[in-house]
């Protein structure tokens, strides 16, 4: 592979992960908005979601947010029947986070039918295109994980 063609993969690999990262965001957000909801809180919920139960501290740490400003968002989302807290069975003075079954009848509505066409497009690669994809994205994320380390370290010296 000539060195130009491969510069230019590279640079069109970077155009290709922005405009998904700002496809993603776009979509979840006009999705927020159909819920009331602000972006942080979708990203909350999408990792209930994932997740299916978690803690107040693990949202805290996934969303960036204080204690207090996590506290704010459970509120809201809990308020608007999306979430539900129980206690935590390991923990008495702990809290367990879970979607609340209303909010996942008003959130999967909205993922529906990226949901299926996802499972479309990921069916059409092979195994072996489909580990390195993976491969791929947990590296790209680990970077971003660092840099936001870095940065958060840089801002805290100041």
């Amino acid at each position: 592979m000539a060195d130009s063609t491969k510069t230019d993969l590279k640079k069109q690999v970077i155009l290709a992960i922005r405009e998904y990262g700002i496809s993603t965001v776009l979509f979840r957000n006009l999705v927020g908005e159909r819920l009331g909801v602000n972006v942080t809180d979708m990203e909350c919920l999408g990792l209930v979601f994932h997740k299916g139960l978690t803690t107040p501290s693990e949202l805290s740490r996934y969303t960036g947010l204080s204690s207090g400003a996590t506290t704010a968002m459970l509120n809201r989302l809990e308020n608007s029947g999306l979430i539900e807290r129980q206690p935590n069975p390991n923990d008495r003075r702990g809290t367990m986070i879970v979607l609340a079954k209303a909010g996942t009848e008003k959130v999967a509505p909205w993922f529906a039918s990226a949901r299926q066409m996802q499972n479309e497009l990921i069916s059409s690669y092979s195994e072996e295109e489909l580990q390195l994809i993976m491969t791929f994205f947990e590296k790209f994320t680990s970077m971003w994980e660092a840099e936001r380390r870095k940065l958060g370290q840089k801002l805290k010296a100041k």
